[in-house]
């Protein structure tokens, strides 16, 4: 194969536009503006060591989370290039209290959202641990040239039009969604490019590999503490025990079990009886990832992309990843409600 036989993220979204039934190219745009961005925080967090652009801001988010100074230049960096573009109405972010209409000269007119965790795992920075983006875009409800609300945000994620992450590790690689599968491209620094590496991602229908924080096991319901206890059953059948994986970064633990099979648990508990995760930066487009690759996504109650969100930084429960794993993690769940 030559050396110069490879797609580029530009090349395959112009390609694959003709599958989006409003394709007037706003949506890839919105991913090339994306992709631009990912670029730019990749180059910040590789140099981050020697910047002094690690650590705390000194300031606390809407979740009451010490603020990590590169997820403030990861939310800048998206807001303005989100702006710039024209084709975005609104941006909602993790790190921001409220939606925040863009100002762009063309802004208004824009007739897509989108919602961002800037730096998913950000408490790994410091560690040199990988981290991650996340985010979604929706079209908006409300008629183009008004200004837009929080309506247009709030919508349940079997609404979404695209969604994706990037993940910063030994390689920063972009894997997207436009609900027509699953493709991951990874960034090949010597030419700028993210260049077609992962094609048509599909979750294994089982796995090897639980991923949750044991160390609030006691606090977990009756059913995830008896999931976990079978996980570690032995049984050649079933090619019991599984392995144990927590990276404490929900793109790099979903990363790793998108690929090899597995299942991501972070259940409701003592503390957080609605669960930790926010339902529209981190659980609704990995479970369209997740899904459009074969896998599932649920609450314990109901699917996450049919979850009608009520408020911006809403936090729900998740069971996610390889499909048998998630039936099974349910099904103890189910015995013991």
């Amino acid at each position: 194969m030559s050396q110069f036989n490879f797609t580029t993220l530009g090349q395959f979204i112009i390609e694959r536009q003709h599958e989006f039934p409003y394709a007037k190219g706003e949506l890839s745009r919105i991913l090339r503006d994306i992709g631009i961005a990912a670029k730019v925080i990749s180059r910040e967090v590789n140099k981050a060591g020697i910047a002094e652009i690690i650590g705390d801001t000194g300031e606390v988010n809407v979740q009451g989370e010490d603020v990590k100074k590169l997820d403030m230049i990861g939310n800048e960096m998206f807001t303005t290039t989100l702006s710039r573009g024209g084709e975005v109405c609104a941006f909602a972010s993790e790190e921001e209290d409220d939606m925040i209409p863009l100002k762009g000269t063309y802004s208004k007119h824009g007739n897509y959202i989108v919602c961002i965790d800037p730096l998913d795992g950000s408490s790994n920075i410091d560690v040199n641990v990988s981290i991650g983006t996340i985010f979604s875009v929706y079209r908006r409800v409300t008629a183009a040239g008004t200004e837009p609300t929080l309506a247009d945000v709030l919508q349940p994620g079997n609404k979404l039009v695209a969604a994706g992450y990037v993940i910063y590790g030994s390689s920063t690689m972009l894997v997207y969604s436009t609900g027509k599968g699953v493709n991951g491209f990874t960034l090949d620094p010597s030419i700028g490019e993210f260049c077609l590496s992962h094609p048509d991602i599909q979750v294994p229908k089982d796995g090897k590999i639980y991923s949750l924080n044991e160390g609030n096991a006691a606090d977990f319901p009756a059913g995830v503490q008896q999931y976990i206890a079978w996980c570690k059953d032995k049984d050649k059948n079933t090619s019991r025990p599984y392995s144990a994986r927590y990276i404490g970064s929900m793109v790099a633990d979903l990363h790793r079990n998108l690929l090899k099979g597995g299942i991501f648990i972070y259940p409701p508990t003592s503390k957080a009886p609605n669960g930790k995760l926010r339902l529209m930066f981190e659980c609704i487009p990995m479970a369209f990832i997740v899904e459009q690759a074969g896998g599932k996504a649920h609450t314990g109650t109901e699917r996450v992309l049919d979850v009608q969100p009520k408020e911006l930084h809403q936090r729900v429960p998740i069971f996610i990843g390889s499909e048998n794993m998630v039936n099974k993690a349910l099904g103890f769940m189910n015995a013991t409600s």
